[in-house]
């Protein structure tokens, strides 16, 4: 299985830990059962119903229970549309800008930040804002949404558009590579300034628009700030109703910018229950239908979800992309190949879709500010949960 280690969700690296920072006895005892059905539009199964092996999910689950796996605060398994496995943990957390919450349990009830997360959400509210004609489209400079910012526009930043924000490509200065413990990391200096938007503004140029994506919450703040022009309402309220009411999301959180208050934090302030972003993961499985609602377009969430740019690879042989805020990573297996696009959020936060085998996964962590090279979430996905599905099982012999 080693060279299944050349594509597939290399990010999680970055986001998962090999030792907890307290250590807490729990019974790693558990036998699978049935999620729950709850009132909530999202219908429930079994794994067996749905072609894939609980020995194997059950072996996972006792690892995450003993912190093999550390910190992982839930864990859903989709498939075939249902929910089929459900599990909460509980684990050191902390809600972004308040602290940390020390040790704490995790429940179907109770919100969890979804960290960057929150941007593929965001880049879903721009889509339905273009179905319903506030945004004529992605191709319009931003320019025209900033103009009380104008004396920050020369001839070439005015070529910056939407797109560019979706895709992470507009050129402007940031670094989001130096930790977000560090002062000099610009996702810090943007939450802590007065005005966000002036901050990104005036960042020189360092690439003509379109050409070198690099990762950063700026985009995603300007895109919440461009659908509050548009449609009059900041983005909370406006998914709320256009996003969250269609899945039957009556439960969320959108937190602030830490010193404009003002302002909803689009990049990272979202707060959901893990089976809500479950809903989020379907809709998407779905083309952006739910139920007898077309709450996307379909060719909007095949966009998102495809590689428009590319994205830096330690490997010519690896090619990773980037979509409308979402990740697109290649897995590679000896005898099979397919790419899952992700929404990925620092500390463990992730939705993988799993198209080709109709499988949505959720997970999500608290292992907010630390780095590693262990295996975390890639290993618990190659070594336990690719294993898991029949299908899968010839191509592993």
């Amino acid at each position: 299985m080693t060279r299944a280690r050349t594509g597939f969700l290399s990010f999680v690296l970055a986001f998962s830990v090999l030792i907890s920072c307290h250590w807490h006895y729990r019974s790693t005892a558990y036998s699978y059962v049935k999620p729950r059905q709850f009132s909530d539009s999202l219908p429930v199964g079994t794994m067996y119903d749905e072609g894939m092996d609980t020995s194997k999910i059950v072996a996972l689950t006792k690892l995450i229970l003993a912190d093999t796996f550390p910190n992982i605060h839930s864990m859903l398994i989709l498939r075939h549309g249902k929910l089929i496995y459900e599990n909460y943990f509980a684990g050191e957390d902390e809600i972004v800008g308040k602290g940390r919450a020390a040790y704490v349990g995790h429940t179907a009830d109770d919100l969890h930040d979804c960290r960057s997360i929150s941007k593929s959400f965001t880049s879903a509210c721009i889509g339905i804002a273009i179905k319903q004609g506030f945004i004529k489209s992605i191709d319009e400079p931003i320019f025209s949404y900033f103009k009380e910012y104008g004396k920050y526009f020369d001839s070439t930043k005015r070529k910056i558009t939407i797109r560019h924000l979706l895709t992470m490509t507009s050129g402007l200065e940031w670094d989001e590579n130096t930790p977000y413990l560090d002062p000099k990391n610009s996702e810090i200096q943007m939450d802590g300034s007065d005005d966000p938007v002036q901050f990104i503004l005036s960042r020189k140029l360092t690439s003509v628009p379109g050409t070198t994506w690099n990762y950063s919450a700026a985009s995603a703040t300007l895109l919440g700030e461009i659908l509050r022009k548009v449609t009059g309402e900041k983005i909370d309220k406006y998914a709320e109703k256009n996003l969250f009411a269609p899945l039957g999301i009556k439960k969320y959180t959108w937190e602030p910018m830490l010193k404009d208050k003002d302002m909803t934090a689009a990049a990272w302030g979202l707060r959901l229950r893990p089976r809500d972003l479950a809903k989020f993961g379907l809709l998407y499985m779905t083309a952006g239908k739910w139920g007898n609602t077309q709450v996307l377009d379909t060719d909007w969430v095949k966009q998102s979800l495809s590689a428009q740019v590319l994205r830096p690879s330690e490997s010519s042989k690896i090619v990773r992309g980037y979509g409308f805020q979402f990740w697109t990573d290649p897995l590679t297996l000896p005898r099979y190949t397919t790419d899952l696009p992700f929404a990925l959020g620092r500390g463990g936060q992730l939705i993988i879709f799993w198209r080709s085998m109709d499988i949505v996964l959720v997970f999500t962590g608290g292992n907010y500010n630390q780095n590693n090279t262990g295996s975390g979430i890639y290993a618990a996905f190659i070594k336990y949960i690719i294993p898991s599905v029949k299908e899968m099982q010839p191509y592993l012999k």
